[in-house]
């Protein structure tokens, strides 16, 4: 699949129980544009909407299942139930939480993985990322490849964002492993699309701007008040 994904676009198609476009149906029909529109891969959450994608959509899959437990902040296919719904989808690539951050019932990323790669040595795994020090630690562990995921979604990055300094973060990460880098967070335009392949991005993955129109929405709104109000 990395290779079948590389200098390409994944779009992220998810919606969640609290948004006008959440449910399976739709978001099949989604990838379908996405693909049209020349998406090489799409990136999809929980098995339902995966199971529909992949039936209606012939594009590899970055599959995720986001759970939020009590006992630990990870909740990107935090634990070996997610992982054996995953996998039992029969998808290209899981991608699963690789932060410093400790998993539900107090499991590090180092037990979790040795885990579910031990299960699943077939498997491809993705790991979501916040810092360099992660994506390092990942590469290490044996993840397939790395993506800046979650880089201003935890305590360590809260408020940094893919893009600051010149899309510093991702270059940083570019220099400092040998495993393939998806850029995802952030990525708002075309430009900035275009902009992470040439600092060592192996292929960007984009959600909220194409996919989350009430978010696109907002953005719009918020842009000609500022105007109104300046």
């Amino acid at each position: 699949m990395l290779t079948k994904i590389k200098s390409g676009l994944v779009v992220s198609c998810q919606a969640l129980e609290d948004e006008p476009l959440y449910g399976a149906d739709i978001m099949k029909r989604m990838a379908d544009a996405a693909k049209r529109g020349g998406a090489v891969a799409i990136r999809a959450n929980g098995v339902a909407d995966i199971r529909a994608i992949k039936e209606y959509v012939n594009l590899p899959i970055i599959g995720i299942i986001k759970k939020e437990y009590e006992d630990s902040d990870v909740y990107i296919t935090p634990t070996l139930q997610e992982v054996n719904q995953l996998v039992a989808l029969d998808i290209d690539l899981i991608a699963v939480d690789a932060t410093d951050r400790i998993r539900p019932g107090g499991l590090d990323l180092e037990t979790f993985m040795y885990e579910i790669k031990s299960r699943y040595p077939n498997q491809k795994w993705m790991a979501d990322c916040a810092t360099l020090e992660e994506c390092i630690r990942a590469e290490q562990l044996g993840f397939h490849c790395v993506a800046t995921t979650l880089h201003g979604y935890t305590g360590q990055t809260a408020g940094q964002k893919l893009y600051h300094h010149d899309f510093q973060f991702l270059r940083d990460v570019a220099a400092h492993v040998k495993v393939p880098v998806v850029a995802e967070g952030n990525i708002m335009t075309p430009e900035m699309a275009a902009h992470v392949l040439t600092y060592g991005a192996h292929a960007v993955v984009v959600g909220g701007a194409i996919t989350r129109p009430q978010q696109i929405t907002a953005r719009f709104v918020q842009e000609m008040q500022s105007v109104q109000q300046g």
